[in-house]
């Protein structure tokens, strides 16, 4: 029996490896700054594949967006997370100009990097990309990620249903629904109820979200949940080049054992060139930032 197990096991990782090698990665040397110490910083981005009709309703917008920014830091002490708002005014790093972090990953990985790294001085050694349609195979792999919800909420533009309150498991799809909506309605006393924080209530759903997949994929110790789950992720998912399997592998571990400790950026929202966009509230961003540094 325990030769039986061995097998099965290195049956697995074989199996994982060969799913990672396929894994697509971007050259990021000499832009990520290299690992010193224990901490180590990840930028993760979710990026949004939009054909002819954007979810919110915006026509003839085409090609990748990163809809979600958020760094990660994880240690001997545990791991913290921090969203970055998309619509963050910031001086792109490629260009010199002004505009939204967002719109510096149009540029690249690198440069959204670079504009990262300058616009908040904060280190990030590693890379992670994951296209969001992939987390409804990786959901659904988990058998469903449930959530604890106060009310009832519904989203019309992005698909979001959840007719009761409580500990509600939801499938892919409506996990993708969730995680995207930005227009979050709750059932209060027979009253629908916009969700009044906008973008930063989203944030901190879109964190809640992805602590919970983590843990659950972190704490599996199912094989063939495993298989499912590395099946689902390979298709969209983009590392950078100096980032390797056991590094993943231990990065899932540590997520998985832990519960990420959530840091809000201090924003406000100002008006530049006439678009409403978000800055930072000094120095009150600074004393988040610093536990990222």
């Amino acid at each position: 029996m325990p030769a039986i197990l061995l097998l099965a096991v290195a049956g697995v990782l074989v199996w994982a490896w060969s799913t990672w090698s396929r894994v697509e990665t971007v050259d990021l040397e000499g832009v990520l700054d290299p690992v010193t110490g224990d901490e180590v910083n990840y930028l993760l981005v979710g990026s949004d594949a939009r054909d002819e009709l954007d979810p919110e309703g915006d026509s003839g917008v085409t090609g990748r967006r990163s809809d979600t920014l958020i760094l990660l830091r994880t240690g001997p002490e545990g791991s913290r997370m921090m969203s970055i708002p998309r619509d963050l005014w910031v001086t792109i790093a490629d260009t010199g100009l002004e505009g939204r972090i967002n719109g510096s990953y149009n540029r690249g990985p690198a440069d959204l990097v670079r504009t990262v790294q300058g616009s908040l001085d904060v280190p990030v050694h590693h890379y992670v990309e994951v296209g969001f349609a992939s987390f409804v195979g990786l959901v659904d792999a988990l058998g469903g990620v449930t959530l604890e919800v106060p009310h009832p909420a519904v989203d019309r533009a992005s698909g979001l249903v959840i007719p009761e309150a409580g500990q509600v498991t939801l499938d892919g799809t409506q996990a993708l629904a969730y995680a995207r909506s930005r227009n979050y309605t709750e059932l209060i006393d027979g009253r629908e109820v916009l969700e009044p924080t906008a973008d930063l209530g989203r944030q901190q759903r879109q964190q809640v979200f992805l602590r919970t997949v983590l843990s659950d994929v972190g704490s599996s110790r199912n094989p063939v949940t495993l298989v499912r789950v590395a099946g689902a992720m390979s298709s969209e998912l983009v590392v950078d080049s100096g980032m390797g399997f056991f590094d993943a592998l231990g990065l899932v571990r540590r997520l998985g054992s832990s519960d990420p400790e959530t840091v809000l950026l201090p924003v406000e929202g100002v008006r530049r060139g006439g678009a409403a966009v978000l800055v930072t509230v000094e120095p009150d961003a600074q004393a988040a930032l610093d536990q990222f540094r």
